[in-house]
């Protein structure tokens, strides 16, 4: 695993800009996005439904389960023999952990036993998740950010509000 570490951090330094993005950002950013997102309405319809500690558990289950799923996705889906995006263990390791990251942030808040503090601090972490969502998309594969906002701010909406409406039934 050390070993991995080091030949990212060295492809990093000495890679081209197009390397870079294939090998690390584009992986990382698809974990981030997928955590990011596909966690959103099972942890908000256990809020509603059941309050923190459901949520809390619910959270920390789907971004696991996001992470092995994804990690192993990016890792099966391409060697990168032919297409030239390096290591699929090292890409579905990013893919994976970035997944998890994703996930987890938006758990957090459920921590605390209020769901009413819970979410609402769990809503503004899940903006700031979608805005360096829209960052990254802009530094690295020069998407407007405005559109790049709305993108992603949309589909989060979206989820989010699914999740509600299905805390609600």
């Amino acid at each position: 695993m050390a070993a991995a570490i080091r030949n990212i951090i060295t492809g990093w330094r000495t890679g081209s800009d197009r390397e870079r993005v294939l090998r690390v950002v584009q992986p990382g950013l698809i974990g981030l996005i997928d955590g990011t997102l596909s966690t959103l309405a099972p942890i908000f319809a256990a809020a509603y439904l059941s309050g923190s500690r459901t949520a809390l558990l619910v959270g920390l289950a789907t971004a696991l389960g996001a992470a092995i799923s994804m990690g192993l996705s990016e890792g099966l889906s391409d060697t990168g023999s032919l297409t030239g995006r390096g290591s699929s263990a090292v890409r579905g390791s990013i893919t994976g952990l970035a997944a998890f990251v994703g996930g987890t942030l938006h758990t957090l808040p459920f921590l605390i036993s209020n769901v009413g503090q819970a979410l609402a601090i769990a809503y503004p972490v899940v903006a700031a998740e979608l805005v360096v969502v829209a960052w990254i998309r802009k530094r690295y594969l020069r998407v407007s950010l405005g559109t790049s906002l709305i993108q992603v701010s949309l589909g989060g909406a979206i989820i989010a509000g699914v999740g509600a409406l299905l805390g609600h039934a």
